[in-house]
């Protein structure tokens, strides 16, 4: 079965020629979706791996500690992002390479992105393309303290290019 087989699919159980050229932009059936079910997401009394903890921690220790002798940061943001997220959130990494999304929360799928100290912008950009319901974006500060906070796909801009941009100060606070 081709990654496009869906989109005969489509076809076949009635959806309209706009509905597929939709799906087929983006990559996925997006009329798919069920809503999420609030009951279905963790909470915080999920009890992240220890050993990941133990390795998210040794990295920022690492990259504090890297910092300080040279001045110069370890570019791991993105995986530093990711790691607080599934020690901090219970979010489920895909395995390596995985395209669309980073993760799984409950049902949701979610995509990830990191604001490193040395961004001088607070904003983010992300493929309109990817298949993500949720798309978590973490700040990283330079003293080496981490936010995350969430944005449901449906409430990012609306516009024509191929990636949406998302300011972390529009961003609403929650988590």
């Amino acid at each position: 079965m081709s990654d496009w087989d869906f989109l005969h699919d489509m076809h076949n159980d009635g959806y309209s020629a706009d509905q597929i050229a939709d799906a087929a932009g983006c990559g996925y059936n997006p009329w798919e979706w069920q809503p999420l079910d609030e009951s279905e997401i963790p909470t915080d009394h999920f009890e992240p791996d220890p050993e990941i903890v133990i390795i998210f921690e040794n990295l920022v220790d690492n990259a504090m500690a890297y910092h300080e002798i040279t001045g110069r940061y370890l570019q791991i943001w993105g995986e530093l992002g990711e790691l607080f997220a599934e020690v901090k959130f219970g979010i489920k990494r895909h395995k390596p390479h995985v395209q669309g999304s980073d993760g799984k929360i409950g049902n949701d799928f979610v995509e990830i992105k990191t604001i490193s100290p040395e961004k001088t912008g607070e904003q983010v950009q992300v493929k309109r393309a990817g298949n993500f319901s949720k798309l978590l974006v973490v700040k990283i500060t330079d003293n080496f303290e981490f936010e995350g906070r969430f944005i449901r796909r449906k409430s990012l801009n609306k516009g024509e290019g191929k990636h949406a941009k998302v300011s972390w100060s529009a961003l609403p606070y929650e988590n």
